[in-house]
């Protein structure tokens, strides 16, 4: 039951408004549970077991309840902690269509000038499209963006955008949905209902589908990309701990 509640309210249901809402609700199950064998390393939590998620794909241990993070949101901030300066040093950071399990932990870093945008979101504190993004040139260390580039018309002008605004020597955190098996991006103008768009790209309101060309993509536009298999490089027995994505790797693209 719950399972198909999960499916149908993300398959549906708009991203800003389950925001809106499903903290609440999710912090009440979070409390059923409670246990040792995963924990959350954003919020420090600790479950007997995690939620699952997905909305034509279910995916088990997917989302932990009180920070609502997924396995990439997991890996992310792992990689942060352990790989950059993030959490240390002076940055200013534009988080678009930013995730409920960093607004709160990031705004508490005194290090950070931390901005936060999207056309939607209830956490944003500038409205904005990313494909126009209303800040000067060469504004920010980091830029996080993360499963957006599929849902914009442009991909490529918001790959720019993001290039524009990031200062030389930052860095940009850009994470899609890939599809390893297919050589090119999936991208084509019949695929133009909500269930076609499910069908081909995985999901209603998506606009293309990644394939391995992804990196090459955004090397096109001006970015030296770093395709890091963090993951793979850590303890198996962290990664089953913390429910991270085996086989993601981050886009790690900088600004020379």
């Amino acid at each position: 039951m719950l399972k198909r509640i999960i499916a149908f309210t993300t398959r549906f249901i708009p991203r800003h408004i389950l925001q809106s809402v499903a903290g609440f609700f999710l912090k009440i199950i979070g409390f059923f549970y409670s246990g040792n064998k995963f924990e959350d390393p954003i919020s420090g939590k600790k479950y007997r077991k995690l939620l699952p998620y997905g909305r034509t794909i279910m995916r088990e241990n997917a989302l932990a309840p009180h920070s609502m993070s997924l396995e990439r949101h997991r890996l992310i901030w792992l990689y942060l902690k352990s790989k950059t300066d993030f959490f240390v040093n002076p940055k200013k950071v534009l988080h678009i269509a930013p995730e409920y399990c960093f607004v709160k932990p990031f705004k508490k870093l005194k290090n950070l000038e931390y901005v936060t945008a999207d056309l939607n979101s209830p956490w944003a504190d500038v409205k904005m499209d990313v494909q126009n993004i209303p800040f000067e040139e060469s504004t920010f260390d980091v830029v996080l963006c993360n499963h957006v580039l599929e849902h914009v018309a442009s991909d490529i002008k918001a790959m720019q955008e993001i290039l524009r605004v990031l200062k030389p020597g930052g860095f940009a955190i850009l994470q899609v949905p890939i599809d390893y098996n297919m050589e090119t991006t999936l991208e084509d103008e019949k695929y133009n209902t909500p269930e076609l768009r499910e069908k081909y790209y995985q999901q209603r309101d998506h606009l293309r589908l990644y394939g391995r060309d992804y990196a090459q993509r955004l090397r096109n536009v001006g970015f030296a990309v770093i395709e890091d298999d963090f993951v793979k490089t850590l303890p198996k027995e962290q990664v089953t701990r913390y429910a991270l994505p085996f086989n993601e790797i981050l886009y790690i693209c900088k600004k020379e």
